[in-house]
C-alpha cells in the first residue's frame, strides 16, 4: 500500500508541476487523436448520410460490413497500415512509417467506421421522423439526408466525441505504426505501457490519471450532447 501511495503522490506532483515529458506526451496524444477524428468526420459524416438513403445492389452487405468494423481490433488496423507504409509496401515511398502522420492514418482507419455507422443510424432515424415533410417540398433523398446531418448538430457531436474517445484510449495501432519513439511518437497509452514495464510507475500513473481525466471530460461532453439532442427532438415534437 505504501508503494502505491508513494507512486500516486509522485504522479500527482508530476501533474501539478506540469513536467515537460508529461505535457509533450499529452499534447501529442491530443494532436494525433484530434487530427484522426477530424479526417474521419470529413469522410464518415457524408458517407453515413449517403448510406442512410442509398439503395443499390449490395447495400445491405455494405452496411453489415460497416457495422462489423465497429469492433475492428486496433492491432489489426496497425498491422494493415504498417504493411502499407513499410519499405516493401505500396506506400513505402512516402517514408512516414514511425511518424505521427502514420499514427494519424491508423487512428483514422480505426474511427472512420464508427463515424460512418453512427451517422447512418441517426440520419436514418431522423428521416423516418421528418423525411416525408422534406420530400413533399421537393427535396431529393440525398438532400434530405444532408439537411438532417446539418440539423442534427447534437447527434453529430455525439458521434465525434464517441470517435475521439475510442481513438485516444487505444494503444495497439499507434504503437505498431509509431514505434513508440521517445520524444517523437510516444502518446499517453504507449508511454503508460512502456513505463510500467520499465518500473517507472509514477510517470505511468500520472499519464493514466491524465488519460482518465480526458476520457472523463469526453464522456461528460457526450452526456451533455445526448441530453441536448433529446431536448432538441422534444422541442421539434
Amino acid at each position: 500500500m505504501s508503494a502505491f501511495a508513494e507512486s500516486f503522490a509522485t504522479a500527482f506532483a508530476l501533474i501539478v508541476h506540469a513536467e515537460p515529458v508529461l505535457l509533450r506526451t499529452v499534447l501529442l496524444s491530443l494532436q494525433v487523436s484530434g487530427s484522426a477524428c477530424l479526417i474521419a468526420a470529413c469522410l464518415g459524416l457524408p458517407l453515413g448520410a449517403w448510406l442512410a438513403v442509398a439503395h443499390f445492389p449490395g447495400h445491405r452487405l455494405l452496411v453489415l460490413v460497416l457495422n462489423t468494423l465497429l469492433a475492428l481490433p486496433a492491432v489489426l488496423v496497425g498491422l494493415v497500415v504498417y504493411l502499407l507504409l513499410s519499405r516493401s509496401g505500396p506506400l513505402g515511398s512516402w517514408g512516414i512509417l514511425f511518424t505521427p502522420t502514420a499514427m494519424v492514418i491508423a487512428q483514422t482507419f480505426l474511427v472512420l467506421p464508427i463515424v460512418a455507422a453512427l451517422t447512418r443510424q441517426f440520419v436514418g432515424d431522423a428521416l423516418r421522423e421528418g423525411g416525408d415533410q422534406l420530400r413533399s417540398m421537393g427535396a431529393s433523398r440525398l438532400n434530405c439526408a444532408l439537411l438532417m446531418l446539418l440539423h442534427g448538430r447534437w447527434a453529430v457531436m455525439t458521434v465525434l466525441i464517441t470517435a475521439f474517445g475510442r481513438a485516444i484510449a487505444e494503444v495497439g495501432a499507434v504503437m505498431i505504426v509509431g514505434g513508440n519513439i521517445d520524444g517523437f511518437t510516444r502518446v499517453m497509452t504507449t508511454t503508460i505501457a512502456l513505463e510500467t514495464s520499465k518500473g517507472d510507475l509514477p510517470l505511468a500513473m500520472a499519464l493514466g490519471l491524465v488519460l482518465l481525466l480526458v476520457v472523463g471530460i469526453v464522456n461528460l461532453l457526450l452526456s451533455m450532447a445526448q441530453r441536448g439532442h433529446g431536448s432538441a427532438l422534444a422541442g421539434v415534437r
